[in-house]
Parts: C-alpha cells; structure tokens; sequence
C-alpha cells in the first residue's frame, strides 16, 4: 500500500495551510450542520411537526449508527484512493440528506434524510478528515491534525447563532436547505479547488510486507492487543462528551443554577477546548501523543470531579473538563499515527472510530434513562467513573507500548 510522499500538496501547488483551510472550513460546516444542529432545531421542529422530540434528536443517533457502520469502508477507501474523493462525495451526501431533511412530511422521510446524513458524517468529520491528513503527510501530520482542530472547534461558535438565525428567518425547513446549499455550492467547489489530487495506490505484485498498522488489525499479532486497548481508550472518551454535550445543562440547572446562567457557563466548555489545542499546537513537538491523550483524560476527570463535588466555581470544573475533551480530539488523530505510522493508517482509523461512533449514538439515550431513573447527580457520577476509566485505560496503554521497546514518536 503506497502513500503519497509527505511533499506531494506543495508540490501540486496547494501549500499544507491551503488544504488544513479548507478542511476547516469543512468542519465547521460538517459538524455545524450535523452534531450541533439538533440542539437549535428540535424544538421548532416539534413545534411545527407534532412530532415528539426524542424522535426528533434520534435522528442524530441515526445519522451517528450509519456513519459507525460505513466507517471501516471510508478508512479503506481513503488508503486506496486518497482524501479528496472521499470529502467531495461526503459534502455531496450531507448536501442532499439536509435537503431531504427538510422537506421530510412525515418521520419516516425525517429517518430516511438522518441516514443519508449519516453517510456523509463518515466520510467528512474528524475521523475521516483525519485519515485523509495521515495519507497526505504521512508522519508529518501530527501538525496538520492538530492545526485542523482548532478549526473544528468553532463550529458551534459559528453554527449555532447562524443555524438559530435561519431559523428565525426562513423556519427550520430552509435552514436545513440553507446548510444544502452551501455545501453543495461552497464546500465542494473549495474542495475540488484545493484537496490535491491523490495516486490511487496499487496492489504490489509481489508478498506484500505487512505495516505496524496492518499487523494492529491482524488477531493475535503483537500490535493487536495495543490496537484493542487504543480502541477501548477513544471509545471511552467518546462516550462521556457524547453524554455530557445533551445534559450538562441539565446537570447545571439539577445544582440550582438558572436556565441563563447554565447556558453561560457551558459556553465556556468550546473556547477551553480551542485554548488547549492552541498549546498543544505550540508544544506537541516536544512530547509523545499519549501523553496528550493522559493529560486530557486527567482534565476531564478533574473537571466531572468538580461538578460531582458541587464546587462552587463551577467555571473552573467546565474549563477544565472543555480543554481536557479539546485535548482528546487531537490524540484521536495522532496517537494511533505515532503508535503505528502512516502506512495503513486510514483504514486504522476506519476501525478505530467504529466503537467511539456507535457509543456516540446510544450514550445520550442511555443518560436520558439514568436520569429519568436516578437523577442527574447520580448520572454524572457515573460519568465520572466512565471518565476515571479512561484514566486507566490510557495509562496501560502507555505502559504497553513502552514494553514493547518502541521510542516515542514525536512527529513535526
């Protein structure tokens, strides 16, 4: 499996900050239109629909289920042919379930449209995104990766007011048709512009020599149990901010904060989450990633800690808990990189996001039922023994791959 030499964009004429723009932008206008359009939509929708609104947000779980399933084909996909195919039919895709969602007339179409979403959330979020910059520069991505995070983390910022304004203007059906049409005549115009055209890579004629990261996902090799421990690691950071991004302000409000001041301290979770990829940015050279991946999970905790504990400077919990999730979106993209190198690394990473997805997509169900049950507090307390898990989960991973003699990796 050939992988396009780490100088093939400039060579092309697309600088690595021309791509990691447009990528960005890609981000925000992904995750903006998918993950973080519920929150603004659902109550108009149901408004206007009649239809109950935890049908309304289980299209996201849906969309999230569909994207898991077709994960392992987009990473093998990328290795094969490169990034570029892969983002242009997923802005394609998303263009088309949010033109669908929005002139759904009944459920049945609103499932239908989740599930074309869905499609285009595998091919176009973090995860695929990800393995496209893996493809293109090789170890040399780690950079790359974590300059596109920071991009990624706005789009809320940016999504949330603009979605609410459509809203306000033309209703939630020509928001959906909005978002279609930018992606359709903005996203993929800049996409096809930009994105350097990739070789396909070709079957080699002879016994192919198996890389650190085609022996990950061979059952029984050395690298496997290190692959199976990585994936118990992101699943497990998957599943608390997929909990906590539906009902903290639930949790908030649970300690006696009003509805207002609840949706102010959460609004800090996403700029510590920029502020920490930004010194990741600054100082990720100097370190092996899976010690960004410990840092972060040890943020997070100390962060649920706090909230657990009723602390009074609720602030302080939310900023810690928001840089520690920030920090774990970029060891996502570069531990499996430095633990195993570029060759193969899409298709790892097609594997590897197959259990975060799914979690993603049951975890605020499952947290709505605990709190219905038990109550918030009880809720996050359980969280907060998810996220400790994950604690340990990281720990053993570094001390696996430190048994096993590998120097660290720091790529540029």
């Amino acid at each position: 499996m050939s992988l396009v030499p780490s100088s093939a964009a400039p060579a092309r004429g697309r600088p690595k900050q021309s791509v990691i723009a447009v990528l960005g932008v890609t981000e925000i206008l992904a995750y903006g239109s998918t993950y973080y359009l519920p929150a603004v939509l659902a109550k108009p929708i149901s408004v206007d629909t009649g239809w109950p609104l935890a049908w309304i947000v289980g299209g996201l779980s849906l969309g999230w289920l569909v994207s898991g399933v077709v994960s392992p084909i987009v990473g093998r996909t990328i290795d094969r042919r490169g990034g570029r195919p892969v983002i242009a039919a997923s802005a394609v895709l998303l263009a088309c379930g949010l033109a669908m969602l929005g002139a759904a007339p009944n459920l049945p179409m609103f499932f239908l449209a989740w599930a074309v979403i869905g499609l285009g959330m595998g091919g176009g979020l973090y995860d695929a995104v990800f393995a496209s910059l893996g493809r293109l520069y090789g170890a040399g991505a780690r950079g790359a990766i974590t300059a596109l995070t920071l991009w990624g983390g706005f789009a809320s910022t940016i999504c949330w007011p603009f979605s609410a304004f459509l809203v306000d203007q033309v209703g939630w059906r020509g928001t959906c048709l909005v978002y279609a049409a930018i992606h359709l005549c903005a996203a993929l115009p800049l996409q096809m512009a930009v994105l350097p055209r990739e070789e396909r890579s070709k079957p080699a004629p002879s016994i192919p020599q198996p890389g650190a990261a085609d022996d990950a996902l061979t059952a029984g090799s050395p690298s496997f149990l290190l692959f199976v421990l990585l994936a118990v690691t992101f699943t497990l950071a998957s599943a608390v901010p997929a909990v906590m991004s539906v009902h903290l302000l639930t949790i908030l409000q649970s300690q006696g904060i009003a509805l207002g001041a609840a949706v102010a301290l959460g609004a800090l979770v996403g700029p510590s989450q920029v502020a920490s990829r930004a010194i990741e940015m600054v100082i990720g050279r100097f370190h092996h990633p899976i010690w960004t991946m410990i840092v972060a999970t040890v943020l997070v905790v100390l962060g649920l800690g706090l909230l657990v504990a009723g602390a009074p400077v609720v602030a302080v919990a939310l900023i810690l808990y928001g840089g520690g999730i920030g920090l774990e979106s970029i060891a996502k993209g570069t531990l499996p990189l430095a633990l195993f190198g570029s060759e193969g690394y899409a298709t790892l990473m097609g594997k590897l996001a197959v259990p975060g997805l799914l979690v993603q997509a049951v975890a605020p169900f499952i947290g709505a039922l605990l709190i219905d049950r038990l109550g918030p507090s009880a809720m996050l307390a359980i969280v907060w023994v998810l996220a400790a898990a994950n604690v340990a989960s990281a720990v053993l991973l570094m001390v696996l791959h430190r048994s096993r003699g590998r120097a660290p990796a720091t790529p540029a």
